[in-house]
């Protein structure tokens, strides 16, 4: 395996097993140099009654700048959660001067659940995020941030058609892969849908109650490191929904532990999943 160096973009919450606290330490572990930016500091996710926030969007040039002269880069870029459209076009120029040839661009469009924009994002966000999407490799959206992405009515409650017609959608615009995460067909269950070159795979797993916070960010750092060590899309796929399956079961008996999830006992799984 080629040693390879990734950049993640996205908010680092000091405290709460989300963002880049997951991001770093999950590709780390799959053996992948992990760089980093954080687009904000909070003290803690903001699931929590209250935290701090700090806003580090003009340092997200100043870095790059610097990244620029000493000639580093990266054999890829993934972002996740952006506070604003500033920091939207700020990483696209860090994707088009900052990569090696051929690096990938890795977007988890991070904006949205349960029908509905994250706090403070409206409808031009959301465009611009298309935009990024448009010039990316992969996109990792859940049904609710493709249903914005391609101005679908959101469904709870959806079908194998209502999934494919979700993927056509997306095609329009996009030419790479989509990860849609979240696709459930089956009662009881749920999972992802693949979607490369047109064909369109589905894999479905346990839906375990309740759910966790974090899971999405747990989900596309498995997904980027697996995809980094060589694994193909659809199986960096399957071992993410794996992986966040058993970090679930793992953390669901501690009612304490509310926040995230309790990846970092099972990481030494993943690893041996990736040999």
């Amino acid at each position: 395996m080629d040693y390879k160096r990734i950049l993640t973009i996205q908010d680092a919450s000091c405290v709460g097993q989300c963002s880049m606290t997951v991001a770093l330490p999950i590709i780390s572990a799959c053996g992948i140099e992990t760089a980093v930016i954080p687009s904000a500091v909070l003290s803690t996710h903001t699931a929590f009654d209250s935290f701090t926030f700090c806003d580090l969007t003009e340092e997200i040039p100043k870095i790059k700048d610097v990244w620029n002269k000493e000639n580093i880069k990266f054999s890829a870029v993934y972002t996740g959660y952006l506070g604003n459209k500033a920091q939207v076009s700020y990483v696209k120029e860090i994707m088009n001067e900052c990569l090696t040839d051929g690096g990938l661009r890795i977007v988890d469009p991070a904006m949205a659940d349960g029908g509905k924009l994250y706090y403070g994002f409206d409808n031009n966000y959301v465009q611009a995020i298309k935009a990024l999407c448009r010039e990316a490799d992969y996109i990792l959206p859940n049904i609710t941030e493709a249903c914005l992405l391609t101005d679908t009515e959101y469904k709870t409650e959806y079908d194998r058609e209502f999934i494919e017609g979700l993927m056509k959608e997306l095609r329009k615009f996009f030419n790479g892969t989509v990860i849609l995460t979240g696709a459930a067909l089956t009662e009881g269950k749920t999972g992802v849908a693949v979607c490369e070159k047109d064909e369109i795979r589905f894999y479905e797993h346990e839906k375990i109650s309740g759910g966790c916070h974090g899971t999405g960010d747990v989900y596309a750092s498995v997904f980027t490191g697996a995809l980094m060590r060589g694994k193909t899309p659809f199986e960096a796929a399957t071992i993410a929904a794996d992986f966040t399956c058993d970090c679930i079961k793992y953390t669901s008996p501690d009612k304490e532990h509310w926040y995230g999830v309790k990846f970092e006992p099972l990481l030494g799984g993943l690893i041996e999943r990736l040999k």
